[in-house]
């Protein structure tokens, strides 16, 4: 895969996406195009597919043995699911942060360096792990201790060492799973604040059951909900965050995001 054109509008789009496991049909013909250097933010009742969806954008539900994905997910002009494409080289380029903060049993330079080094990076790493921290909004927590371990880092802290480690490798789209559902809230206004430094040089896909924090923090937001006889997930509605959150188009988004039910 060639790197990403700064033209292009879409960096990255799903089309008729559909996602098993095993005999049950999770997600359906999900069609979804995310515009570059935004923030998008998916939102839904709980099984209704958001994080299977966000999965399949880096080849992530392959590591389930029942899993099954048909359709097409379009990087770069080429379907990540096409048989010549590596799904590691997709996860380079396609990063993850998950839901509960998961630094390695090594030391902080050694979780931000891990990836960059199984990468092959011949560069000055001492520059690459500042540069990594500084934009993981860290590097100042930490600069006197890289040498302690990651573990002993608060659970904020923590979650801006894999944003780090994330970021290392130089992805073009960093995925996150309801990256702030395990911190406080002081710790997720800094991760909310940083997704806003981030998004000038990645695109951002997060998972979020906090609807008020997709409000706040992205720029689009994806609504998934659940069809009650087969419980597979669909998207229900996509656009412009402020646009769907003041006038959404779907009368079931309107109920969700108002809390009538969901």
């Amino acid at each position: 895969m060639s790197k990403a054109s700064d033209n292009g509008q879409f960096v990255i789009e799903t089309r008729g996406l559909d996602v098993y496991y095993g005999d049950f049909q999770a997600l359906n013909g999900v069609d979804i195009q995310f515009p570059q250097n935004s923030i998008t933010a998916l939102i839904g009742p709980s099984g209704c597919g958001k994080s299977t969806a966000l999965r399949a954008l880096n080849r992530m539900n392959d590591l389930i043995p029942i899993a099954r994905t048909e359709g097409e997910v379009i990087y770069q002009g080429h379907n990540i699911y096409a048989d010549d494409v590596d799904p590691v080289e997709v996860r380079r380029r396609i990063g993850m942060v998950f839901q509960k903060p998961n630094p390695f049993p090594k030391s902080i330079y050694e979780n931000v360096a891990w990836g960059a080094r199984i990468n092959g990076y011949k560069g000055n790493m001492d520059a690459l792990v500042e540069e990594s921290l500084r934009g993981a909004a860290l590097w100042g927590e930490v600069k006197d201790k890289l040498n302690e371990s990651g573990l002993s880092l608060s659970g904020g802290q923590q979650q801006r060492l894999c944003i780090a480690r994330a970021i290392a490798v130089k992805p073009d789209i960093v995925l996150m799973d309801e990256p702030c559902s395990a911190l406080d809230p002081i710790a997720t206004l800094r991760i909310e604040e940083l997704l806003q430094d981030l998004k000038e040089r990645y695109t951002i896909i997060m998972v979020t059951h906090n609807m008020q924090q997709a409000a706040r923090a992205s720029d689009f937001t994806a609504v998934f909900y659940v069809n009650e006889q087969t419980r597979t997930g669909y998207l229900l509605e996509y656009g412009a965050t402020k646009e769907l959150f003041t006038n959404p188009k779907n009368s079931t988004t309107e109920d969700y995001i108002t809390g009538r039910f969901g």
